[in-house]
């Protein structure tokens, strides 16, 4: 038996070619076979590393899209909080102009407002980052790599711009809730107007054993009713802002139902120019020079001179009268009624509705009287009440 010897696996090799009767050797080393499966190995590696790599990039970009996405998506509902809060903040300044209150800076919140407004400028002047359009643009697999590094540039400006934003609207809010205390001082400051006004005619009202209740009056709507508080959404979410505005909504609700009531309420002198000749109550009689009951206040002043309604009402009587003169009755609801006596013209008609500063008619001297002056009286629920505190009284 004949054994072969074993030959090394990279031993030289023969490659024998025959053509037209002859034949030709190639000869392929050791060391070119090395080569040549070197070679080999390394266009394989490199042809799965290729396939990794792009299938891998592939990845990173639709993980990147999908971060950019959520961003741009959290850059518009913050852009959406912002609008709200600035126009909240423009609403409040709106009232802050219209309150009668200088100790209330207006300037320092507009100063404030349009600060902000221009860095919301600065922050939106590249409207290309937010384009759904050309972000979809922006992925075409055919520029993978580039538009990778295209995706992951604007997320890190984006994500840049978003603090930015993040942080204006924290200032925003800041802002927003020195509006809200400022506004609700203005607000609480008008309520204790109203209150001390209403508490000081409540002092004549006590001394003839009545009481005026502003709360409890028939010109309270029926049926439905209370504070707008608006409902709440994602910019009321903060407990702090939601409790703060929640009350504001109820002090203002308070204050305009309540001014609504003291429309109805003689406040006020009905005459300028004047000066109180004869107080109410008990008082030597000007033409008996014996003790009298005086039903009213003499206002002492020119003839001609113009007299004017406190309150809305409704006018009930337009006389002479022996003891008045020309007598004008006004029944303003709610149980009161006021008297304008001694004038020498009048302007209203019985049934003619008035509104408060409507002039009734011109100071005079007739009737009982010793000179021009008016008689005023105001009566609550048929009975005459000292008429200083009414005149006195102030509520705004």
């Amino acid at each position: 038996m004949h054994y072969s010897e074993k030959k090394p696996l990279f031993s030289t090799k023969e490659i024998i070619f025959r053509s037209n009767g002859r034949a030709r050797v190639w000869h392929i080393s050791s060391k070119m076979q090395i080569i040549v499966l070197i070679l080999i190995a390394l266009t394989a590696f490199w042809s799965v590393h290729s396939s990794h790599m792009y299938h891998r990039s592939w990845r990173i970009l639709s993980r990147k899209n999908n971060e950019l996405t959520a961003t741009r998506d959290a850059y518009m509902d913050l852009m959406g909080d912002f609008v709200a809060l600035q126009s909240n903040i423009a609403m409040m300044i709106q009232n802050l102009d219209k309150a009668d209150n200088k100790s209330v800076n207006v300037e320092e919140y507009k100063q404030q407002a349009s600060m902000v407004e221009e860095r919301v400028k600065q922050i939106t002047s590249h409207p290309e980052l937010i384009d759904a359009e050309k972000l979809e643009e922006k992925t075409s697999l055919n520029e993978v790599s580039l538009q990778r590094d295209i995706a992951v540039s604007e997320r890190n400006e984006l994500r840049k711009q978003l603090v930015d934003l993040q942080k204006m609207v924290e200032d925003m809010r800041s802002a927003e809730m020195n509006v809200l205390d400022k506004v609700s001082q203005i607000a609480e400051s008008e309520m204790k107007k109203i209150k001390d006004a209403i508490s000081s005619i409540n002092v004549s009202l006590k001394k003839r054993g009545m009481y005026f209740n502003a709360s409890a009056n028939n010109k309270k709507q029926q049926g439905s009713g209370g504070p707008y508080i608006p409902e709440e959404n994602k910019f009321l979410q903060e407990k702090k802002v939601n409790d703060k505005v929640s009350s504001l909504y109820k002090t203002v609700d308070d204050v305009a139902y309540l001014r609504e009531v003291l429309n109805y309420v003689p406040l006020g002198k009905p005459v300028s120019w004047s000066i109180v000749s004869s107080p109410y109550g008990s008082r030597s009689d000007p033409f008996k020079k014996t003790k009298a009951y005086h039903k009213g206040v003499d206002l002492a002043g020119r003839t001609g001179n113009k007299i004017k309604v406190m309150a809305k009402g409704k006018v009930i009587k337009t006389e002479y009268n022996s003891g008045y003169g020309n007598l004008v009755e006004i029944d303003h609801g709610n149980g009161f009624v006021t008297k304008y006596a001694h004038l020498s013209k009048s302007y209203v008609k019985k049934g003619q509705r008035l509104e408060i500063g409507d002039a009734i008619g011109e100071m005079g001297s007739t009737g009982r009287s010793t000179g021009p002056h008016l008689h005023y009286e105001v009566l609550y629920k048929g009975k005459d009440v000292d008429p200083m505190p009414f005149i006195r009284a102030k509520s705004s």
